[in-house]
């Protein structure tokens, strides 16, 4: 071993994606500094890797040491490739790449083993054995095992199974000591792990560079991309942040944490406004123990960043860093981005920014390629009653509202398929009742009355204000028919308002309804005990803030979510809890009943969404795939796909059916906090913490709008039950009414904007807003239309 490290070996392999792989000559100033080692790596398919194997100085004039990287890549699904070897002169060399050769025949990577020996000119009977002539000696075979332990060591046990496309199909690095050469007995031991848990997840920062570089990386990358033509920088510009991040980390795990901090204060400044949060807590990591309980740097090393580039912008970018022979950026751009090439013109500077933000940039084209049925179902034929048939014919216009379509379907409406409408019996959904049937009915008659909103005629809002909450309101709910309000407090109660002059009233005991005659026509008042009639109804249960609640469609449930990790049912007849649904471990922050009911919908701090059914107490669907906290859910109007928002800045789009995700919309800068369906189904409106309210067309997945004017958070949306009216509520104290109508119409749907994303929003969103009301000093937590389109605001004045 002494000898072996006596020798002063320099080589440098390049991994070329076209031609065979080249040995480069040595270079002064080559080696990795202080510390020097390989750098390895795994490239998506159809992009070159570069390794670079050196011996340095140390930076401290003492005698080079050697260092030597061997990588096998390939494209996804291909053989390995193997790196280039040296030539089998030299006796050190040759012990060298029998060592290799052994390990790599010991890992069963055959073709790699074939092609390293075809590359170094070796028969088969030269390295069948430690028998064959000239080979036999123990200095060699010491040597070549010490060698072979080194290779050994280094690998930091089973690594996270790479994502599909990375095309990695593994790799060794070994290098050198930093102060001395390494003697045999000092052998590394192996680390081996039977889960790819965080510190699996963090190795892939362990191959890297010289730190004092980092600098001088990025920012010859800055410059290039600064002097790049004007259509291409602001594509390229995408790559500033994910890079920045990655650097930091690599720095961080590495522990150079000067060079770290130094490479943070002086970039950090050039990140776009939106990710300074993200920025906030990647400035709080200093030390690589830091690292491995921090989820928000987990998300960004495990799942794969997104950027949508132009094939130019890409072909120049690809050529810029192979030129330069950059391996550290290029080993960052193949390792944790995703880059998702479309042909044609490059973005905007304005039509990037409209959709990147996210955790995990962008979403992918092909994740919102899938079928979605966003029409209605058809609606069960009700008898109804003669006087009211001919009005109906005239308002035939009035469609479902967005929350519950069952009840909200006229006519000739309901008489014709939707041709985008899922089958019939796609999920099963519960038989309408008796009561549910005259409540139709009862709905049907209210249409008739409903006010048509546009531009010239907006509706009146009746705002309630919840006084003196010093239990802190943090949910509200009103019955589709606005005779309940609900409201979820932080004191862990939940309350219940009439506002209505009917009271609320509980069932009679069980000794008092036995008297009671059930053939009379009266049976369901007689139930009713009017001793607990009251305004109010105090619903005790939960032991942690309520931060959700939902009325079912019949008005017989509420549903309440919780910090203490629950889900709640209550019953409306006797003002009692009558199931606890455990699944989250973690608050949860929303519910939502089905349209149809039966099904409810929560999501919480676990980073998952539930679909539950109100008789089953496990979950029948687990919706997984945000980074981060689900704020808010949602079910479509045809109760197939439930919406979720999540601090991650996505909207995520789920099938009830099979729990895929059919459509990520990425575009907000913040925390996603309100949802809502129009009435046809067709879009998705959603609001965050960034004040802007962003449009969806689920059918193309394409952003169609984006409305600006609120100030702070948005809480709530809602459209009225004709679709044409969008109003918004927000943390500043304001609710807003936009024209829907005209938000949709001429839309750029064709090919090529659906393929590339290529979206025109109008500049100015103010030509859309109707009206802004304003409160005192009054958040809007929730806005409901009523079945007459009068809108009801609701939230706790807060003193100032």
């Amino acid at each position: 071993m002494a000898a072996l490290a006596e020798e002063q070996t320099e080589v440098a392999v390049k991994l070329e994606s076209e031609g065979p792989p080249t040995l480069l000559p040595p270079q002064a100033g080559d080696g990795a500094g202080e510390g020097g080692g390989g750098t390895t790596n795994n490239g998506p398919s159809g992009c070159g890797g570069n390794v670079a194997a050196s011996s340095s100085a140390g930076g401290d004039g003492g005698t080079p040491k050697p260092s030597v990287a061997v990588s096998a890549v390939a494209p996804a699904g291909a053989a390995p490739v193997p790196a280039a070897a040296p030539e089998a002169g030299a006796p050190h060399d040759r012990q060298t790449l029998l060592a290799v050769l052994q390990f790599l025949r010991q890992s069963n990577l055959r073709e790699a083993e074939e092609a390293l020996r075809r590359e170094a000119r070796l028969l088969e009977e030269a390295v069948a054995g430690s028998g064959a002539p000239g080979e036999a000696d123990g200095a060699s075979a010491e040597a070549a095992s010490a060698l072979l332990s080194r290779v050994t060591a280094s690998i930091p046990g089973p690594a996270a199974p790479d994502p599909p496309g990375t095309g990695t199909s593994g790799a060794a690095a070994v290098s050198g000591s930093a102060t001395g050469a390494a003697a045999p007995g000092k052998v590394g031991s192996v680390a081996v792990e039977d889960q790819p848990d965080v510190s699996a997840v963090l190795s892939a920062y362990n191959q890297q560079g010289d730190p004092t570089m980092y600098e001088e990386y990025y920012s010859g990358l800055k410059h290039f991309i600064e002097c790049s033509l004007d259509c291409h920088r602001a594509e390229l510009s995408q790559l500033f942040y994910p890079l920045f991040v990655h650097m930091y980390l690599e720095l961080v795990y590495n522990q150079h944490e000067n060079e770290a901090k130094s490479f943070f204060e002086k970039f950090h400044g050039d990140q776009e406004c939106y990710y300074q949060d993200d920025l906030r807590v990647l400035s709080s990591l200093t030390k690589k123990e830091h690292m491995k309980g921090n989820e928000t740097m987990l998300d960004f090393r495990t799942s794969k960043f997104v950027l949508r580039i132009s094939r130019d912008s890409y072909q120049l970018l690809k050529r810029h860093l192979q030129e330069k022979q950059n391996n550290q950026i290029w080993n960052i751009v193949q390792e944790h981005l995703y880059i998702d090439i479309f042909d044609g013109m490059p973005r905007s500077k304005q039509q990037i920014d409209a959709m990147v933000g996210s955790l995990a940039g962008e979403a992918k084209r092909e994740a919102n390629k899938s079928k979605v049925f966003f029409g209605l179902l058809k609606e069960p034929e009700i008898e109804v009653p003669l006087d009211d048939e001919d009005e109906e014919g005239e308002n035939e216009e009035g469609k479902p509202k967005k929350k519950k379509p069952k009840k909200d379907s006229i006519g000739s409406k309901s008489k014709k398929q939707d041709p985008n409408a899922p089958p019939q019996n796609r999920i099963p959904l519960p038989e309408l009742k008796d009561s549910d049937k005259l409540d139709k009915i009862m709905n049907m008659k209210e249409t008739t009355k409903r006010v048509r909103l546009g531009p010239d005629c907006l509706p009146s809002i009746c705002f309630y204000t919840f006084l003196n909450a010093y239990q802190g309101l943090t949910a509200v709910d009103v019955t589709d028919d606005s005779s309940l309000i609900a409201g979820g407090f932080a004191d862990s109660t939940v309350r219940v308002w009439s506002v209505t002059p009917k009271k609320l009233r509980s069932v009679k005991q069980a000794a008092d309804l036995s008297l009671i005659d059930k053939e009379s026509d009266d049976v369901l008042e007689r139930i009713m005990d009017e001793k607990t009639a009251s305004e109010l109804k105090i619903l005790y249960g939960h032991s942690g803030p309520v931060y959700g609640a939902s009325f079912s469609p019949d008005r017989n449930y509420l549903l309440s979510s919780s910090e203490d990790g629950t889900v709640r049912l209550w019953s409306l007849q006797t003002f009692t809890c009558l199931v606890g649904y455990k699944g989250h471990n973690y608050p949860v922050w929303d519910t939502q009943f089905s349209p149809y009911g039966y099904y409810f919908v929560s999501g919480g701090h676990d980073r998952v969404a539930r679909l539950w059914a109100t008789d089953h107490y496990q979950p029948l669907r687990i919706f997984a795939g945000h980074l981060a906290d689900v704020n808010c859910t949602r079910f479509h109007p045809n109760s197939n796909y439930v919406a979720t928002g999540s601090a991650d800045r996505t909207v995520r789009l789920w099938d009830v059916l099979n729990g895929n995700c059919v459509r990520i919309f990425t575009g907000h800068k913040g925390p996603i906090h309100s949802l809502t369906f129009s009435p046809n189904g067709r879009f998705l409106a959603t609001g965050a913490t960034d004040g802007r309210v962003l449009l969806w067309d689920i059918g193309h997945g394409l952003m169609v709008g984006e409305l600006k004017g609120h100030t702070d958070t948005v809480c709530s949306l809602r459209f009225s039950r004709d679709g044409e009216i969008l109003a918004s509520g927000s943390m500043d104290n304001t609710v807003r009414l936009w024209d829907a109508v005209k938000a949709f119409e001429d839309l750029e749907t064709d090919d090529f904007t659906t393929a590339t994303g290529h979206i025109n929003l109008p500049e100015n969103s103010q030509e859309l807003l109707l009206g802004t009301y304003m409160t005192k000093s009054t958040p809007v937590v929730h806005l409901h239309f009523t079945r007459r389109n009068l809108v009801l605001a609701a939230g706790a004045y807060s003193p100032q």
